[in-house]
């Protein structure tokens, strides 16, 4: 009865992206904030800010990189992990990382959609050999769900095949600038997969 129990407990999972949300980092300042499992970063944020949630809330970190991470190294942020194109498993959770943008001005972490579907692509047999994903981290969000019609901001065709055809519990991304006045707000449902805009922050129960 108690592996039962243990294996149905819920993970919690921070997601960050995009900007620093003050309240956020004044609640971990002053050790406030709820306790996590686990810190998913969808990208466009300072390494040292990764660092300082990865110090401060003594959990992993998995992060993507955004269009604007251009300061990123392998050693910086410390103590945090790179998950793009790769599946990182974390207690019962497989979690796919993909970095990056649609291509708009030939800077860093921006890709075509031919080349993310390249990516996507070698993907294919790591995800068959885990036997599926639970969550898919990114920076960019699948197209004609939470994206512009700007090209630095559409989404991926890419991703919208793999929602449909790998069916994540949770499609969570980032780039995507708006406020939200409830979780719920945050999130469409594609088929059975919950796609969430973590801009600035947010909190999931998996």
């Amino acid at each position: 009865m108690k592996t039962e129990q243990t294996s149905q407990k819920k993970i919690k999972i921070l997601t960050v992206s995009d900007y620093i949300d003050k309240s956020l980092k004044d609640k971990i300042k002053n050790k406030t904030h709820d306790p996590v499992d686990l810190i998913l970063s969808c990208g466009d944020l300072p390494p040292e800010y990764l660092s300082f949630l990865r110090d401060r809330l003594d959990k992993p970190l998995y992060y993507v990189k955004g269009n604007h991470d251009i300061r990123y190294t392998a050693v910086n942020p410390m103590g945090c992990e790179n998950i793009h194109a790769r599946i990182k498993i974390f207690k019962s959770l497989k979690i796919m990382g993909l970095e990056g943008s649609m291509w708009y001005s030939g800077g860093p972490n921006q890709y075509t959609e031919k080349e993310m579907q390249r990516i996507i692509l070698k993907m294919w047999f790591p995800m068959w050999i885990k036997k599926g994903i639970d969550i898919i981290n990114t920076h960019a969000a699948p197209r004609n769900v939470h994206d512009g019609q700007d090209v630095c901001h559409k989404g991926f065709t890419g991703f919208n095949k793999l929602i449909k055809t790998r069916k994540p519990g949770y499609f969570i991304h980032g780039h995507i600038h708006k406020s939200f006045k409830t979780q719920e707000a945050r999130i469409t449902r594609v088929n059975g997969t919950k796609v969430v805009n973590t801009c600035g922050f947010t909190l999931l129960e998996i």
